[in-house]
């Protein structure tokens, strides 16, 4: 079962990595671009990167959560307990993160993506992306802690 619990927490670890890196990246690297270029030059930027980060990204998140809900599973039916909990840990870890970005994330996604396919530079651009940016650090800190969760559920599997 060890095995299982491996193979299922490696995929989950793949899958969360993604959402990761790419937080990390918008986090350190994005987030300043943003900040120095031009309103519509960023809305063009955001609004298209979301447009195409929504559409693909999802399939690695949900990946990623689902195979981190079977690690737990398995590992709990397997007996692995610490396993279990670091598991469980980083799936709460990885509905928080969702939670945030659905609240927040996901409707300044849509807004900034309809304006910048439709032309538009919303009066409220820097607001928006502001408020966006206010939550990309706890979104990078949370997806890596389930990472780390998962890598201690595997050794200790």
């Amino acid at each position: 079962m060890d095995i299982v619990i491996g193979i299922t927490a490696t995929l989950a670890i793949l899958g969360t990595a993604v959402i990761f890196g790419t937080d990390v990246l918008t986090a350190v690297v994005l987030r300043p671009s943003y900040a120095e270029v031009g309103d519509e030059a960023m809305v063009q930027l955001v609004g298209r990167s979301h447009h195409y980060g929504d559409k693909r990204l999802p399939i690695a998140g949900i990946g990623g959560a689902v195979f981190t809900g079977l690690t737990a599973g398995i590992a709990f039916i397997a007996g692995a307990w610490a396993s279990g909990i670091l598991a469980l840990t980083a799936l709460v870890l990885l509905f928080v993160w969702l939670g945030i970005f659905g609240r927040v994330s996901a409707p300044i996604n849509k807004t900034l993506t309809a304006a910048a396919f439709a032309g538009e530079v919303p009066a409220d651009t820097r607001t928006l992306q502001a408020r966006w940016d206010s939550v990309i650090v706890l979104r990078s800190v949370l997806q890596g802690a389930a990472l780390l969760l998962l890598c201690a559920a595997i050794v200790l599997a």
